[in-house]
């Protein structure tokens, strides 16, 4: 009987459990992105990873020089996220020259004003970011690791406020002058990765009806910053609708030869 009753007590509770676990694995599945949804090749990984080490590699030697190691950590930290944008997403509008030079430079502007003019460094902090933020919109240079840059200069101890306004000079705006050279010299030998985007002529795309204006249109509907150049999202939409116009094989669609 009483082996009876512990079965069917385990029976119960697993039941139980699978109820109670369906729902977290659901919202888990909605949470994790599709592997699909950026299907870069391995070798794109690890092209990534190696130019980020070596400019990551450079910034550290740099900073070293001219801070103590709380600062060097500190701002190889905005250095290090910076890198990631401009070698796993290089064709990305926030990772281009003029979004990682003003980003930085500016935010490391704002922050060392912050410090200097707000005595509690949390307030000072609070409105170092949400003024960086403001002023990158409006000068169409934003870039989300410079925000970090700007919480350096406010946190960043006597090593950083020490120097004053000359934070944004060494290590800032050396760190992020190497980060370009060697972002573009790094990319150039691989043809898909155009960095900087502004140096290289569009790549080939077929004729399509979307013109300027309609994207244009689009974006201020939508009311929010898309992280994809114009010339790539044409590109996208070309070789989907290529795609979707090949004839289908076995059930299936065949790929289209890319016109780069």
């Amino acid at each position: 009987m009483k082996t009876r009753w512990s079965l069917k007590l385990l029976a119960a509770h697993k039941a139980a459990s699978r109820r109670l676990a369906a729902p977290f694995a659901s919202s888990l599945r909605d949470i994790l992105p599709d592997s699909e949804t950026h299907p870069t090749s391995h070798a794109e990984k690890w092209i990534s990873a190696a130019g980020g080490m070596l400019s990551l590699l450079i910034v550290l030697l740099i900073s070293q020089q001219v801070l103590d190691m709380q600062g060097t950590t500190l701002v190889a930290a905005s250095m290090g996220a910076s890198a990631v944008l401009l070698f796993a997403a290089p064709h990305s509008p926030l990772s281009q020259p003029w979004s990682l030079l003003g980003g930085h430079i500016l935010c490391a502007l704002i922050g060392i004003t912050s410090a200097a003019w707000i005595e509690s460094p949390i307030m000072a902090s609070v409105i170092a970011v949400t003024l960086s933020i403001v002023a990158m919109h409006y000068l169409n240079c934003l870039h989300p690791p410079a925000g970090t840059t700007a919480l350096v200069a406010v946190l960043g101890g006597s090593a950083v406020q020490d120097m004053g306004y000359g934070y944004a000079v060494t290590p800032v705006l050396s760190n992020v002058l190497i980060l370009i050279v060697v972002a573009t010299v790094f990319n150039y030998p691989f043809d898909w990765r155009r960095y900087p985007q502004a140096w290289h002529k569009p790549m080939a795309v077929e004729k399509c009806t979307i013109a300027h204006s309609d994207l244009v249109y689009a974006l201020t509907e939508i009311d929010s910053f898309i992280d994809v150049s114009e010339e790539d999202l044409l590109r996208i939409y070309n070789l989907a609708l290529g795609h979707h116009r090949t004839p289908q094989t076995e059930g299936q669609m065949q790929p289209v030869k890319s016109t780069a």
